[in-house]
């Protein structure tokens, strides 16, 4: 109770501070600037008794799409209402959106913000993806009657021996949780120590994400015109760039053409600039249609500073580099990379998916290495392995042989608030005929 009522205060006393760097960063993503009074709880009312599901970020909102797919499957004429926390998980998110849904901002962690976002909502079942344990909002929507499910969870070691300093904080909000679908064993025995009741573990929704087979063919036929190997290195996190390029000058020439894509798109320019300061030739693809200009295969380095382009990017490529692995910042998702049968080469940092990684490299779809020098040298390498297709073969198998996280977390789901979400189902329904 003490430790909430400070957090409280702490997010009342910040939000001045909260809302300037929002402003700050709308600079660069005006989504950032849209609709502020959500963020307080206000806005437009959506209709009573959607499914609410949060997704705080692009990766999350992209997992959660086979997750809305299989419930809609299973409760035909279901209402969505998606929240977010960044930019780009919202403007993702509008292509999950149908007649009926609404679409928000979730509201900051204070009482009367989230108070007043459950009284305007008043949804069916909350759904939050991944690790979205916010004290003041479990305990409002407790209070509310709105069964609570934290689906995907993850709780990587490092997380869990921080949240044991805030376990004041944190083991009355879990216990609040009505269902913990977590991705692993690991994850579901450190949840459970946390504070959660009901946890079992489901899998990992992002094997069950189908990446866009137009971007894929679109990626092949890129792949198909070069006269030359292609290394990407994916979501690429600050302060990776210059030792990527420093590794990969030292490497003898002729080098595979190497793609680049950042992480955060508020870093596209940044990143180009250090592309330039290395003296290397860039292209941008932000600067072209549907293809490379003609030469743009000679360049040293492309610059993939798009958006929802990922699948092409992989299907262009013949070897990943995963961004986030080479510094202790707890690596990337590698399973879109295997789904469109890209080899990935990670560094040692891989704690926030350790299992996918683990496996990946146990069943031949990946590489570990210890640092960015031994995972350029590695990947060229595999640019010109003989071998080469079948690593991609297996890659494409490892995402194939993990499905199935969004029928179970769907099914689980339905189970518990089944009632709940078929009633609003029906008047659904029962609208769109007298219509």
């Amino acid at each position: 109770m003490i430790a909430r009522a400070a957090w409280s205060w702490l997010l009342r006393l910040l939000l001045p501070l909260i809302f300037v760097r929002l402003w700050w960063r709308g600079r660069r993503e005006p989504g950032y600037r849209l609709a502020w009074r959500e963020r307080l709880g206000f806005g437009v009312t959506s209709t009573p008794g959607a499914v609410w599901l949060h997704a705080v970020s692009l990766g999350e909102t992209r997992a959660a799409s086979a997750l809305i797919d299989a419930l809609r499957a299973r409760v035909p004429g279901m209402r969505i209402l998606l929240t977010h926390g960044t930019a780009t998980g919202r403007e993702a998110g509008q292509a999950l959106l149908r007649a009926g849904d609404h679409q928000c901002w979730l509201p900051y962690d204070t009482p009367g913000a989230t108070r007043r976002f459950l009284q305007r909502h008043r949804p069916a079942v909350g759904v939050l993806m991944e690790t979205e344990v916010w004290p003041n909002l479990l305990l409002q929507a407790h209070g509310c009657g709105v069964p609570m499910v934290l689906a995907n969870a993850r709780l990587s070691e490092r997380s869990a021996r921080k949240g044991e300093r805030l376990s004041a904080l944190i083991a009355p909000a879990a216990r609040t949780l009505d269902l913990v679908l977590a991705q692993t064993r690991d994850d579901a025995a450190r949840l459970s120590a946390a504070g959660a009741r009901e946890v079992e573990v489901s899998g990992n929704l992002k094997f069950d994400m189908a990446p866009d087979a137009a971007l894929i063919a679109r990626g092949r036929r890129w792949r198909a015109a070069l006269q030359r190997p292609v290394v990407m290195m994916a979501s690429s996190r600050e302060g990776e760039e210059p030792p990527l390029l420093q590794a990969w000058l030292a490497q003898p020439a002729p080098r595979p053409l190497l793609l680049l894509v950042p992480r955060h798109p508020q870093r596209f320019d940044t990143v180009a600039q250090i592309v330039r300061d290395a003296q290397m030739d860039l292209q941008r693809r932000s600067q072209w249609a549907d293809a490379p200009p003609p030469g743009a295969d000679a360049a040293d380095v492309w610059l993939g500073d798009s958006l929802g382009e990922m699948p092409l990017y992989y299907a262009a490529s013949d070897v990943a580099l995963l961004g986030g692995s080479f510094a202790p910042l707890g690596g990337q998702n590698l399973i879109e990379a295997a789904a469109c049968a890209c080899p990935v080469v990670m560094g040692p940092h891989t704690f926030n998916f350790e299992q996918a990684a683990d496996h990946a490299v146990t069943e031949r779809a990946a590489l570990r290495v210890a640092d960015i020098d031994e995972g350029v040298v590695r990947a060229i390498e595999l640019t010109r392995d003989a071998l080469h297709a079948q690593w991609a073969e297996r890659a494409a198998a490892f995402a194939q042989m993990h499905k199935g996280a969004a029928h179970r977390m769907a099914e689980r789901i339905v189970r518990l608030a089944g009632a709940r979400i078929g009633a609003q189902a029906a008047d659904a329904t029962r609208v769109g005929l007298a219509g």
